[in-house]
């Protein structure tokens, strides 16, 4: 059967906006395990060391890819270790920018400051407007009218979703919301998120980043090779965005909007160690969510806390997948189908809301 006439306002300043505002959706209770409070501030307990290991690892591996691309280039040798390379840049930035926005990967802050900007710029990402926009997504997780991050909106657009695979749309938003920064103002979307005194800082930002952005080519046309592009800025941040798609999707798609229980619109994947590395543990996305606060070192053992109250995880990426691509599709023509996570029995949580609001 088809949903005629659905339709949803995303928008952040819109209907959807405002149904969750009068529901009480917005900045609401959300349920959390009962995990001992002794139990929790040991988890949350933040070390430099796990980090560092791990940045060095990282940056290593950029080093050795990079070499080894460089010394086969140009011939079909290279290619391999582009693809790799390009996944270092385009995909494994993603979840740095996303630890050390959250201030919890390391211990001292300006070491999550540096690696926040670096990641940043690898995955197009104006730093201050991402983390007021994180903010918000951790706030209001998939609360339509509120959630600036809903990766994938109903009715789906098949099209749309699969394209981010290829890189090409989101370097088209992310240079056209920068171009609009450079040039002093933002959307309505970003102005109801990000504080007016943030803003002359978020411009100066747009405005800095877009002239980086122009050295690889700047580069390129000063050595006569085409190295500089392929190794820096925007174009490996395209060939190498499809793990980070690929990983991102897993977090939210085909789950329920409009909840307030992360158990319910969150997934957790188990995933292999290569994947957990490159994805700094995000799979863990219910731990994360319910506790935003526990570094990615630490989220397998939250998750062990957590097993007697959440739904079983996913045993692969592939088991994620095989839910969420049927799922996407039968949205096409049912937009208000939505997968069902079950809850441990005697662990459901009922959200105080507007009822006759939510009823109408």
């Amino acid at each position: 059967m088809t949903d005629v006439g659905y339709s949803q306002d995303y928008s952040l300043t819109g209907s959807g906006t405002k149904r969750a505002l009068e529901i009480g959706l917005a900045s609401a209770q959300w349920y959390q395990a009962p995990i001992p409070r002794q139990r929790m501030k040991q988890l949350m307990q933040r070390s430099d060391g796990p980090a560092i290991r791990d940045t060095i690892t990282w940056l290593s591996a950029f080093i050795v890819l990079a070499g080894f691309a460089i010394h086969f280039y140009p011939s079909w040798w290279s290619l391999p270790f582009f693809m790799a390379y390009g996944v270092l840049w385009g995909s494994s930035s993603d979840s740095r920018w996303h630890e050390c926005g959250h201030g919890t990967a390391f211990k001292t802050q300006w070491m999550n400051n540096l690696v926040y900007n670096i990641a940043c710029f690898m995955i197009l990402r104006e730093p201050r407007i991402w983390r007021w926009s994180h903010t918000r997504h951790h706030t209001d997780t998939l609360i339509v009218g509120r959630d600036p991050e809903i990766a994938v909106m109903k009715p789906t657009l098949v099209l749309k979703v699969f394209s981010n695979y290829l890189g090409i749309p989101q370097v088209y938003y992310s240079f056209k919301a920068m171009l609009k920064h450079a040039g002093g103002t933002m959307s309505d979307d970003e102005m109801s998120f990000v504080p007016e005194p943030e803003r002359p800082s978020i411009y100066r930002t747009a405005r800095i980043t877009l002239a980086l952005h122009l050295l690889p080519f700047i580069a390129a046309w000063a050595t006569g090779s085409w190295l500089p592009i392929l190794l820096f800025g925007v174009v490996p941040s395209i060939y190498g965005a499809w793990f980070y798609v690929m990983t991102g999707y897993t977090q939210h798609a085909g789950l329920p909007e409009n909840v307030l229980d992360h158990r319910l619109n969150c997934r957790t994947v188990y995933m292999n160690p290569v994947f957990r590395f490159l994805y700094w543990n995000m799979n863990y996305h219910v731990e994360h969510h319910m506790y935003p606060m526990v570094p990615y070192h630490r989220l397998k053992e939250l998750h062990e806390e957590l097993k007697p109250y959440c739904p079983p995880p996913y045993p692969s990426t592939f088991a994620a997948y095989a839910e969420i691509i049927p799922t996407i599709l039968r949205q096409v023509r049912e937009p208000t189908y939505t997968i069902r996570r079950p809850v441990p029995p005697g662990t459901e949580f009922q959200p105080r809301l507007d009822a006759a609001v939510a009823a109408e």
